[in-house]
């Protein structure tokens, strides 16, 4: 079958796309090598906006693209997959100024592949972070906990005084936790993400939070995807909390882990690696009309998905 002329596939036309193309869009993953999380783009299409370039062959979609708004303070960008029998053809370029033009004024953020981040920059995008991808099984050692103490003592020098050892319990999250993970989440993020948040109990196998003297500290959430299992988001007011929420979570589960950890948080990543984590993969956190994403990086360990920041 004769291919499209380079000119022809930029003009195709853009759609919304809608819950009826959860197939299409599992199977352009497949396509590229992603898993083909049709759970995750369930959550994803719910929640946000997707845009896709039908392919001319009439065979499923020929590129996506995935817009998740974080109020006024900043657009998402993410699920940007083009069809390997249509790559380098300028469709993800076309794409991408079309969500840009759709935005407005409204500034955006996105995790960029190796591959991808030269378009981006030619784009306009500036790097401003980088997350690593970690994954494989958990190797439970000490008391990591699962709903009951978590104490997470194990991130301490073994000099450090009792008074020290902080008091985390986590547990499963119930449906009254919501407001006081949207309080939390609020100044993480520079934004209210309720609509988000909110689709979290439907969409993911386990959601823990955890707490010190019946104060919300912080939560995290465990989902399918492929043969693995994704921690993300990790919300939390330090890293021992962290710690705890990911012993929790791996407790849960005997399937391998994975999670995008923001590279600022070296102590998080040097722990997943000691229980048996791997380095994956990076990608890089760029942002449009923004300086630096809102919010405070300190206690935003890992993103949902880097689909949606």
């Amino acid at each position: 079958m004769h291919s499209p002329s380079p000119r022809s596939l930029v003009d195709l036309p853009i759609r919304r796309l809608n819950r009826g193309d959860l197939v299409p869009c599992a199977d352009l993953c497949e396509d590229r090598g992603w898993p083909r999380d049709e759970h995750r783009w369930g959550l994803l299409l719910s929640a946000g906006t997707g845009y896709g370039i039908d392919a001319p062959d009439g065979k499923g979609l020929a590129a996506t693209c995935l817009t998740m708004p974080y109020g006024s303070g900043f657009t998402a960008v993410g699920m940007m997959l083009v069809a390997g029998r249509y790559a380098r053809r300028g469709i993800a370029r076309r794409l991408m100024r079309h969500v840009m033009e759709t935005a407005g004024d409204t500034p955006l953020a996105l995790y960029a592949t190796e591959q991808g981040r030269p378009l981006y920059e030619d784009l306009g995008f500036s790097p401003v972070g980088r997350a690593e991808r970690v994954g494989g099984r958990f190797e439970a050692t000490g008391s990591g906990g699962s709903g009951s103490a978590a104490h997470a003592s194990s991130a301490l020098p073994a000099s450090a005084p009792p008074s020290s050892v902080p008091s985390v319990t986590t547990r499963p999250a119930a449906a009254d936790d919501l407001q006081a993970m949207v309080r939390l989440d609020l100044p993480v993020f520079g934004t209210d993400r309720t609509h988000l948040l909110a689709r979290l109990p439907a969409f993911a196998d386990r959601l823990q939070v955890a707490e010190d003297h019946g104060e919300l500290v912080g939560y995290a959430a465990l989902w399918p995807s492929g043969q693995a299992e994704v921690v993300g988001p990790l919300i939390a007011r330090d890293t021992a909390t962290a710690q705890a929420l990911v012993a929790a979570l791996a407790a849960t589960t005997d399937r391998p882990l994975r999670a995008d950890v923001d590279d600022r948080h070296k102590e998080l990543l040097g722990w997943l690696t000691e229980h048996g984590l791997e380095p994956l993969s990076w990608t890089t956190v760029m942002t449009y009309g923004i300086p630096e994403l809102p919010g405070d990086a300190a206690r935003r360990f890992a993103p949902l998905t880097v689909a949606t920041g």
